[in-house]
């Protein structure tokens, strides 16, 4: 039990408590909707300083259940800011809590792993709030991508500044934030996005040059329908036509199950922008930003045509892997970063390249 002060909205909300170390991007963290069913942690103290604006949202709302921090800041020092943290939480009702030792709540998910949690202004009984957490529905066998993922299929047009469109690239939505979106029309790719739940026969109807499976919350073993299209179009789209596939996160996780790997649940996830990766090809390491709680089990590979092309020095889990035959990659942590570090950039650029060469 940790007992803090409201600020945002007040409510009741149940989740999955998690711990995030980026130090910035706090607008960029709630609005990514891999955070939906999660009550997020900020490790560090002082969150809300800079405020928020219009510009840095990741998705079209507010995805996290809860927001813990240390200290909310009152004080908003930024030109670009246009309100307040407090208020932000306020206008899209989301409940947060500071002045607890999150330091401590730390040390306990990374000891204990991460758990069910309910952050609460109504309710101030402590077994009735652990009767809540405890009956609340969790992460394990959900489907959180069908709640985030969009109903109707949108195209997305050239940016200003970005060159004529020569590629066309169907991004199957899981839950994908805007970030993947703009390093792709920056390659110079006009976008189809369409939902999760999306066919590989309706995929492949719009004639794309490439096809990515985005980012997502939640379990991917309770995706069948989505390893079931990625199995379809690795049959009828790589196979056939050559059609480069590039997985982020949850994407990642959906196409190594559909190619015989098994995938399972980290004790404590990987939350933040300052994760180690290496690329085991080249021996360089990438800092690089992640938010996932599963994972693809590296020790299942070993009858998957794959090879393993990334690794987190953390913990030695698998961070991405390429097909050895087919024009298909994916990587587990998030390139398109929002926030965070912007050394995974390069592989938008890969899988441009790839997609040119298919068309060549």
């Amino acid at each position: 039990m940790f007992d803090g002060t409201s600020f945002g909205a007040t409510g009741e909300r149940t989740g999955e408590v998690v711990f995030n170390t980026s130090m910035i991007g706090y607008q960029e963290v709630l609005t990514d909707p891999s955070c939906k069913g999660q009550i997020i942690t900020m490790t560090y103290p002082l969150i809300g300083n800079y405020g928020v604006n219009d510009e840095d949202v990741e998705s079209r709302r507010i995805w996290a259940e809860a927001f813990v921090v240390r200290q909310c800041s009152r004080i908003t020092s930024s030109w670009r800011a246009q309100m307040s943290l407090d208020e932000y939480l306020r206008e899209n009702g989301v409940v947060g809590i500071e002045g607890i030792d999150t330091r401590r709540l730390t040390e306990h998910i990374r000891d204990a792993g991460a758990m069910k949690g309910v952050v609460s202004t109504k309710d101030l009984d402590p077994d009735s709030l652990i009767e809540k957490a405890r009956k609340s529905p969790g992460l394990v066998g959900r489907d959180l991508a069908k709640e985030v993922t969009i109903r109707e299929q949108y195209r997305l047009e050239k940016l200003p500044d970005s060159p004529e469109p020569t590629l066309r690239v169907v991004v199957v939505d899981y839950g994908v934030k805007n970030g993947i979106l703009r390093h792709l029309r920056q390659q110079g790719c006009e976008i189809i996005v369409v939902p999760a739940a999306t066919s590989a026969q309706e995929i492949l109807r719009f004639e794309p040059d490439g096809i990515l499976l985005s980012n997502g919350p939640g379990d991917p073993a309770a995706l069948p329908y989505a390893v079931e299209t990625s199995k379809e179009l690795l049959r009828d789209g790589a196979t056939l036509k050559n059609i480069p596939i590039f997985g982020i996160c949850l994407g990642h996780q959906v196409m190594s199950r559909a190619l015989g790997a098994k995938t399972f649940k980290l004790k404590f996830g990987h939350h933040g922008g300052n994760h180690p990766v290496k690329d085991v090809q080249t021996g360089k390491v990438y800092i690089t930003t992640q938010n996932h709680g599963f994972c693809v089990d590296i020790d299942s590979l070993a009858e998957v045509d794959v090879e393993i092309t990334h690794v987190n020095l953390n913990d030695q889990t698998l961070e991405g892997t390429k097909h050895r035959t087919l024009p298909v990659f994916s990587v587990q942590y998030h390139p398109e970063a929002g926030p965070g570090p912007n050394e995974g950039n390069y592989l938008f650029t890969i899988f441009r390249q790839m997609m040119e060469k298919q068309r060549a």
